[in-house]
């Protein structure tokens, strides 16, 4: 059986390709394939399974040697299990940069493309095939390009993926602004969450001069819900940094309506960060940064100490 998963911490997009392709090798290609998650989904993801009618797909730690996997939203070997190096990788689909540090028994398929969703991606892989789609399939689908775009509002929108979106709401008789205020309602309740649960929901790890940070990034349409709780967060970083061996988190608080983020100052680091990576002046704990809306192409490309 094929294990198909995405990177820890599993979002929409992470979860929705596990499915979609999982679905694609099964149906269209005759492989038995499982999708799987490496950690609990966020409420947006969660809410996408469940509307479209999907059990959650199994929570997995660790992948047995010589297991065959397929990899989906990633291929960076910090966000992947511990062994993930001695299973069977039989391909790569992402839509991220070239991190580095995977190993395969032999030569596979790697897609790499710059498009804002993965499902986007694997739409494109399937040619013919993608049209046997049954509608919970394109339902998550559809959901995948609206959470990565923040429907059309992050700047890693290509005209591909807008298209795409557009052809599976209206086969599917939806509209998108309303489908998206759905979604986006259910990834902004936060309230069961501790803090610790929320530094790490939609987080990863990068490196800037040595320096390793956990980027934790929060999109939501109520961002009083989480800065509210900015005092409590702020004390909660250093624990979550020394159990996830990084030198400090950084949490951006992403306003999907008014297309800005709020970045937690909490010490001098962030501190500087906020100054020279966005030319923005902090005199408080907090700092808005119009437009930033995206991790991958705005946040983690501009990280500077």
């Amino acid at each position: 059986m094929i294990k198909v998963f995405g990177h820890k911490a599993p979002d929409t997009d992470s979860t929705g390709s596990a499915i979609i392709w999982a679905w694609y090798l099964n149906e269209m290609k005759g492989q038995a394939a499982q999708a799987a998650l490496l950690g609990t989904p966020n409420t947006e993801a969660a809410f996408v399974t469940q509307r479209w009618g999907f059990k959650t797909p199994e929570i997995i730690t660790d992948v047995d040697d010589n297991a065959p996997v397929v990899i989906v939203d990633t291929n960076n070997l910090a966000e992947l299990p511990s062994n993930i190096n001695q299973a069977d990788i039989l391909a790569i689909i992402d839509h991220h940069k070239l991190v580095g540090g995977l190993e395969t028994k032999g030569p596979i398929s790697i897609t790499i493309r710059p498009l804002a969703c993965t499902a986007t991606i694997m739409h494109d892989l399937m040619g013919d095939d993608a049209a046997q789609m049954p509608e919970a399939i394109k339902g998550v689908m559809l959901s995948c390009i609206l959470s990565d775009t923040l429907a059309f509002r992050s700047p890693t929108t290509t005209p591909q993926d807008k298209a795409l979106a557009e052809s599976l709401a209206a086969d599917l008789n939806l509209t998108i602004a309303d489908y998206a205020a759905e979604m986006f309602a259910a990834k902004s309740d936060v309230s069961a969450f501790s803090d610790a649960e929320l530094l790490r929901m939609d987080s990863k790890e990068y490196a800037v001069s040595g320096t390793k940070f956990r980027v934790s990034v929060l999109e939501t349409t109520s961002p009083k819900m989480v800065l509210d709780r900015k005092t409590s967060l702020m004390a909660t970083m250093p624990s979550v940094a020394q159990e996830d061996a990084v030198d400090h988190v950084l949490l951006f608080v992403v306003d999907i309506l008014n297309e800005e983020a709020t970045m937690l100052i909490p010490n001098a680091t962030a501190h500087t960060v906020a100054e020279k990576s966005f030319g923005a002046t902090a005199t408080g704990d907090t700092v808005v940064l119009p437009g930033v809306m995206s991790r991958k192409k705005q946040i983690i490309p501009n990280l500077k100490l």
